[in-house]
């Protein structure tokens, strides 16, 4: 794992300031603390931080291939390299190192960029051919490895694992996207389509972009996509067994390393599935660690111990408090955008606690995007049945008028929200599922801003570009789009960023051998009853575990990284609470309304209302602005 920049001048091959590079890779000394190595050719600069997990005494970054034909920065693991090596070289290939990197530009020089479909991991990487003059940049199917770009004034692309990595460039204009800000008011992140400073773009997950002087970037590439379209056959033991066939072999494949291993435990369906494959597959006691809350109705470390001693691993505990609070800088800074999914802070510290005794972590994410295991996607399914016996013509002036004028009641469970049931109804699938999705939703939004800030919005809104690709997404039914949504726009912007940050900021390799691309395309294709049963999610996962897993692990109520911000925002946090409005970054930005943040941190400081979730991003997002225009 490692954090790579660079710069391709794509007018004019002009020198490529190493010192440049260098700067812009210390940014990301914390991704690889092991080396850094920098190259420049006319026109062309690369840079790497390495924190060495594989071939510990190899592999050195940037690295040429055996001919000197092509150069690489590669941040990732390829699981699949050996395999790939055998090939490679029954073809003719040479190797002079044991590791992936290398594997990568022999793939290249054999495939092209078909190589990218051979490539079993989590990948970022650039390369550049010297015979062809052309810079690949390549990121891997589902997201899991971030990589920022942007165009400059002086007709280069810069790029960085990190955005850190681009503000270390001094031609990198600091000003802030205001769509960005209507994006991050929606989600409580910045989605991949955007960033927050303007000109600055992410790659797309499943995407490459081929750059080649003298001519101007092209639009970047879809190299691969999951289909909902087809249904697998088979019966339910057929089926259980072919998904254990391959969730072990995605576990075995991420337990490669040369340096210790562990395992993230929060005593859950999918961590404690992957915890039980690993002790399988180990002669040794795997080790486990997890992190629990000081508001014991969100504490969840007791099934994290139960696992554990059910699976004899080396198992450690820590327990967040609202004091870890005192580093929200360091938080935020972790990040470069405003995020504010409060599971960070406990992601971050279980990270801290994986690192003292390993490198490298597997974690269970991705489960519930690929089988179905949010309550959202099951109140989808529902609510899609019920839009398909009610003509949309009479849904929207029937169900949106009585939503509109029906009391808000956030504190109750889901299917007793009604205003939020009719509303959703009341529109397409999609726009109900953004609804489900969202933070906050539009007349809540609305309620916020300042008319300085709509003015600058127009028309945008955060929805449309989630609608849209649900519209267009290889799908059959709600279902399958509500997963479609969640694999290629939740998942990315929200969970594999927070993990990605918090992990490569203690210089810990987080694998999640759950999103192995050959699983989730297996989970794609199952029949919907194999994904969602009644109100049970994830059916087949849990099912194909049970010989593994008792009940009360595998059926209790789905809990989820819950942080107890509210409680906080309430006690020890109330200061800052009341201080978000005269906070100075957000006061000045004239973006909202104060007046209207003082009241809502009054009602909740008082306890009339619940508005927890909206202080704590609003503080996030002051914090954002504070650091952005401190760089």
């Amino acid at each position: 794992m490692c954090g790579i920049t660079g710069i391709f001048h794509y007018t004019t091959p002009k020198p490529v300031d190493p010192a440049r590079v260098e700067r812009m890779c210390d940014a990301l000394a914390h991704r690889g603390p092991d080396g850094a190595g920098i190259w420049t050719a006319p026109g062309v600069g690369l840079g790497h931080r390495r924190l060495s997990i594989i071939d510990l005494a190899g592999s050195p970054q940037p690295m040429h291939s055996a001919d000197g034909r092509a150069v690489i920065v590669f941040n990732g693991e390829i699981y699949n390299f050996r395999e790939l090596r055998r090939e490679l070289a029954s073809h003719g290939a040479v190797f002079q190192t044991d590791g992936d990197t290398e594997v990568i530009l022999a793939a290249w020089q054999r495939w092209g960029v078909d190589c990218l479909s051979r490539l079993h991991g989590m990948f970022a990487f650039a390369l550049y051919d010297l015979t062809e003059r052309t810079l690949l940049l390549a990121r891997d199917r589902l997201g899991v490895k971030p990589l920022y770009m942007a165009r400059l004034s002086d007709g280069s692309l810069a790029f960085a694992s990190e955005m850190k990595g681009l503000t270390a460039h001094p031609l990198l204009r600091r000003e802030i996207d205001p769509l960005a800000v209507e994006d991050y008011m929606t989600w409580g992140y910045v989605p991949d389509h955007r960033a927050f400073l303007q000109g600055v773009e992410k790659l797309p997950a499943g995407h490459f972009l081929l750059l080649r002087h003298d001519t101007p970037p092209p639009a970047p590439r879809q190299w691969w996509d999951v289909s909902f379209r087809q249904r697998r056959e088979g019966s339910d033991e057929d089926l259980a067994a072919e998904l254990l066939h391959l969730m072990r072999d995605a576990v075995r494949s991420r337990m490669v390393a040369d340096v210790p291993l562990g395992a993230f435990l929060s005593g859950g369906v999918d961590s404690s599935s992957v915890v039980a494959l690993m002790a399988e597959a180990s002669r040794e006691p795997v080790r486990t660690c997890t992190i629990g809350f000081d508001v014991a109705q969100l504490d969840e470390t007791s099934y994290a111990a139960d696992v554990a001693a059910r699976f004899h691993t080396d198992h450690r505990a820590r327990v967040v408090g609202a004091d870890d609070f005192e580093e929200l800088d360091t938080l935020a800074a972790m990040f470069d955008e405003p995020f504010a999914d409060a599971s960070a802070l406990p992601t971050w510290r279980v990270c801290q606690l994986a690192r003292e005794t390993v490198t490298v972590a597997l974690s269970g994410d991705g489960a519930d995007e690929a089988f179905a295991g949010y309550r959202r996607q099951m109140f989808q399914a529902r609510e899609d049945g019920l839009r398909r016996m009610l003509p949309a013509v009479l849904r929207r002036p029937l169900l949106g008028g009585l939503g509109r004028i029906y009391p808000k009641a956030d504190w109750a469970p889901r299917p007793l929200r009604a205003k939020t049931t009719l509303l959703a109804l009341a529109g397409t699938g999609e726009e109900g599922y953004a609804r489900a999705l969202a933070i906050n939703p539009p007349e809540l939004r609305e309620g916020l801003y300042s008319p300085e800030f709509l003015r600058l919005r127009g028309d945008y809104r955060a929805e449309q570009p989630l609608e849209a690709m649900m519209r267009n997404a290889p799908a059959r039914s709600g279902l399958d789009r509500a997963q479609y949504a969640d694999l290629k726009f939740w998942l990315p912007g929200d969970i594999l960023t927070k993990v990605d940050r918090t992990s490569m900021a203690v210089s810990l390799e987080a694998r999640e051998p759950l999103l192995d691309h050959r699983l989730v395309e297996f989970a794609a294709a199952l029949p919907e009853r194999m994904r969602l049963r009644g109100v049970q999610g994830k059916w087949l996962l849990k099912k194909t575990m049970e010989r593994y897993l008792p009940g009360e692990i595998l059926y209790r109520p789905k809990q989820g990284f819950v942080t107890p911000v509210s409680a906080w925002l309430r006690g020890p946090l109330s200061g800052a609470a009341r201080a978000i409005a005269t906070s100075a970054p957000l006061a000045r930005s004239g973006w909202f309304d104060t007046t209207r943040i003082s009241r809502l941190a009054d009602d909740h400081i008082a306890g009339r209302a619940d508005h927890g979730r909206l202080l704590w991003q609003l503080l996030q997002l002051d914090r954002a602005l504070k650091m952005t225009k401190s760089l």
